[in-house]
């Protein structure tokens, strides 16, 4: 079944002639999704198994995005891949052995990954997966607006496309944009920021930096409430609020630990306090559960009383990775045939990306660590690398 998504999108640049000093608004743009199809137990567990010995006859590695179905993290480490953030996703398949990497998440995804490992086959179950951030950045658009401001330098989110990438100075994570900023603006650098408002609201507002932000969200952030979480936290008064900086302030602005996807899941598994509550992607929390056993995980809220899903913080183009899915591509790729699951990336295009995502990775090499921890409400740093 198909769903029509709407999302967010900024209006075209009018032939700037000079520094555009105001970014363009956003206007409501519709992309879709397909939904699967719930599964019965007894199917999952066909599928599961049918993909492990698919994997196992295949020199392929599964790697999972956090967001993905549970079913996909599972197996993904059960085969002896990883489940984990974009970053580390395409870092993992870049240095195992396998020649070809099976990537569950969205496709900016599967292209970083191809970016970082041209030599490899990478694959995925639905190239149609994509990311209102991705979607919401055309590079025609971006490039003009980057035109536009030729004394800024370009820091782009990992939520974009390959171009995209290719166009900007630096590409950041969410986990080591905050730091990176900080540096650039020690040496007097003005940024543009794309694609996230709110990630680069929240990384202005911490460093001071000067920064143009492209108007960008992730439609799954952008719908969390400040109010409704402050009436749930009058519900759960003992919770420590984990917030993901994609979130609108008003959201961030009640966070306990603000931070990446897998800094998240390391708040809650360092932390004396034993109930959260977590605005990000719910499908996060299955791997908080198993790395905190014990503790308590309530989803915040999206929408109001009168809505029909109190918390629906679930990406529906994550959702069109499924176990289905997954078999009918390793099926495809033992006859040879995934003209439909190949992701492809111009290796020159790709060279010019992989500039942006080397510049990350070296300043994180050059500081002796990961990106950073998170940051805390008491303006420490939080529970340990991302």
């Amino acid at each position: 079944m198909l769903q029509t998504i709407e999302f967010e999108r900024p209006a075209p640049l009018d032939n700037a002639d000079g520094p555009v000093c105001v970014p363009p608004a956003p206007i409501v743009a519709q992309a879709w999704a397909r939904v699967p199809e719930p599964l019965s137990t007894e199917r999952r567990q066909e599928l599961r198994q049918r993909a492990r010995d698919l994997l196992a006859r295949r020199d392929a590695v599964l790697v999972a995005h956090y967001y993905v179905d549970s079913d996909l993290q599972d197996l993904a480490e059960e085969t002896g891949g990883c489940v984990a953030d974009s970053l580390e996703m395409a870092r993992f398949g870049r240095d195992h052995a396998a020649q070809t990497l099976i990537v569950a998440g969205v496709r900016f995804m599967g292209e970083t990954s191809k970016i970082l490992s041209p030599d490899k086959r990478v694959l995925m179950p639905d190239l149609d997966a994509t990311c209102s951030l991705d979607l919401g950045c055309p590079v025609d658009e971006f490039t003009a607006f980057c035109d536009a401001n030729p004394d800024r330098t370009v820091v782009v989110y990992a939520n974009t496309s390959a171009a995209v990438k290719a166009r900007a100075d630096w590409t950041v994570t969410s986990s080591i944009g905050l730091e990176i900023v900080k540096h650039l603006h020690a040496q007097g650098k003005k940024i543009l920021w794309a694609p996230d408002r709110h990630l680069g609201g929240y990384i202005q507002q911490q460093t001071g930096a000067d920064m143009l932000l492209w108007q960008g969200s992730c439609l799954v952030h952008d719908e969390f409430k400040g109010v409704e979480l402050e009436l749930l936290r009058q519900e759960h008064p003992g919770a420590k609020v984990l917030v993901h900086p994609e979130s609108p302030a008003a959201v961030v602005a009640q966070a306990d630990v603000v931070g990446s996807t897998s800094q998240l899941i390391a708040a809650a598994v360092k932390s004396d306090a034993t109930e959260f509550i977590v605005a990000t992607d719910k499908a996060i929390l299955h791997k908080m559960r198993a790395a905190a056993p014990g503790k308590h995980f309530v989803e915040a809220p999206t929408a109001g009383n009168s809505a029909t899903c109190k918390s629906c913080a679930h990406c529906p183009w994550m959702a069109m990775n499924g176990l289905e899915g997954l078999v009918r591509l390793l099926e495809a790729a033992e006859h040879g045939a995934v003209p439909d699951h190949e992701i492809n990336v111009d290796p020159a295009l790709g060279r010019e990306a992989k500039v942006a995502i080397d510049r990350m990775l070296d300043f994180a090499a050059a500081h002796a660590r990961k990106p950073a921890p998170a940051f805390t409400s008491e303006g420490s740093q939080g529970f340990g690398p991302a």
